[in-house]
């Protein structure tokens, strides 16, 4: 059974931090490219970050630049996403996406909530 499980989420004071884990099953993820996406209510799912299959090459949306590293163990087959500096706008569902050319798979999402 392929399975993402996403995990780490939960509540969090602007400029806390969190790290999101992306525990994979039923498959290798060593060969996928690995992503983070988040979607907040009301508006459309959206790209975080993304790494390479061996984690050489990294990319991230504008908005976490230099606040989020997004990391893989393809030892422990699982992805990381380091968040830091948080802010309010950064609430939202976040899901961890496997992709090899056009097979994809989802996470279930893990719950962000950034509040005072």
């Amino acid at each position: 059974q392929v399975q993402l499980v996403e995990s780490g989420g939960g509540l969090v004071q602007p400029g806390g931090s969190l790290r999101l884990s992306c525990a994979a099953s039923g498959f290798t993820i060593s060969t996928y490219v690995m992503s983070w996406h988040r979607q907040a209510p009301g508006k459309e799912r959206e790209l975080v970050a993304e790494i390479s299959s061996g984690g050489g090459t990294r990319s991230y949306a504008s908005f976490v630049k230099g606040r989020f590293t997004i990391s893989r163990d393809n030892a422990k087959n699982t992805v990381y996403l380091q968040m830091n500096s948080l802010n309010p706008e950064d609430t939202a569902v976040y899901y961890c996406r496997s992709r090899l050319q056009e097979l994809q798979y989802w996470g279930q999402g893990t719950q962000v909530t950034v509040s005072s």
